[in-house]
């Protein structure tokens, strides 16, 4: 296990942009930089974790661009009906839907150029990213899980209490349209909300997307239906017999004090596949870490660091 050192703030950067493409039929938002090289040879992959709103991204994938030094393109996929628009008119999307969107992306998006494939998952994104990676086994170089969620921690009262909500059609309905409500006020009362609720040391970024995205019917009922199926799929074991398979290609990012990935189930990593490389961020930053800049310029810096420790690309 490693550690790594504080990084400094960053220059002026290059900004993604922000556009909706259609994935087997869904409107699918993404934020994305693309290369400036025109053969790039390596393509990142961010899958979110739940709420699947690339918003909350930004900085994080812009500084990740910066430290490979342009030299790869980088796209954070949002999760089907997570969106800013109920494109999908009030449909509700299961985990498994949401793994095979995004192998479905790749396959349409990426497969067929010549490019490496990095797979980055914050949170849920962790085990979606590992489902994706067992179905491209062939395709896929690398995988980073960052903070992740792959097992339910029964001693966390905050799991307890979502997955009580999410469980309950009623409850789900009713958190939804307090939520619609809140997004439906003036925008400056909105903001003040979330910043004094959910975010108070949010970044710019982060508090537009929760504002915008968040606080929408369609998306928060998909938040919570989501996270019923999480935790129903979560009390399966991993597969590590695939994790032991592919473990030289699998790197794992942990908290000190994080209830969705424990250190417990960091060991339990460590003593069914040895060879997973494991580290622990003691900065302070939180499993929310792309909601603030910091938190996401560190993680930017870490991940870099990884992927061209792997010699994908050259050092910048």
């Amino acid at each position: 296990m490693e550690r790594a050192g504080l990084l400094a703030p960053f220059p002026p950067r290059e900004q993604a942009t922000a556009r909706v493409c259609m994935v087997s039929s869904f409107a699918t938002e993404l934020l994305e930089i693309r290369s400036r090289e025109p053969s790039p040879p390596l393509h990142v992959l961010v899958i979110p974790g739940n709420p699947g709103i690339v918003g909350f991204y930004k900085d994080f994938v812009e500084a990740l661009y910066e430290n490979l030094g342009g030299q790869a393109s980088i796209t954070a996929i949002g999760h089907i009906s997570h969106g800013q628009k109920d494109c999908e008119l009030g449909r509700l999307f299961s985990l498994h839907e949401q793994i095979d969107h995004k192998v479905d992306f790749l396959e349409q998006e990426v497969l067929h150029t010549e490019q490496s494939i990095i797979l980055v998952g914050h949170s849920i994104g962790a085990y979606i990213g590992l489902e994706i990676f067992k179905r491209l086994q062939k395709k896929v170089n690398f995988f980073v899980g960052l903070y992740p969620f792959l097992s339910l921690n029964k001693s966390s009262m905050k799991q307890s209490t979502i997955g009580y909500i999410a469980r309950s059609s009623l409850l789900s309905k009713g958190v939804s349209l307090l939520a619609s409500f809140i997004g439906s006020l003036q925008p400056s009362i909105t903001r003040s909300i979330v910043r004094r609720f959910l975010g108070s040391s949010w970044s710019a970024a982060a508090v537009d997307a929760g504002c915008s995205h968040l606080l929408q019917y369609h998306t928060m009922h998909n938040v919570l239906f989501m996270a019923k199926m999480e935790f129903l799929k979560l009390h399966e074991e991993p597969d590590w017999n695939f994790i032991r398979a592919k473990q030289d290609q699998i790197v794992f990012l942990f908290g000190v004090d994080d209830h969705w990935g424990p250190l417990a189930h960091m060991e339990e990593i460590s003593k069914h596949a040895p060879g997973v490389a494991l580290s622990v961020e003691k900065e302070g930053h939180t499993h929310g870490y792309c909601c603030t800049e910091a938190g996401s310029f560190w993680v930017a810096d870490y991940v870099a660091n990884l992927i061209k420790n792997q010699m994908i690309i050259r050092d910048t």
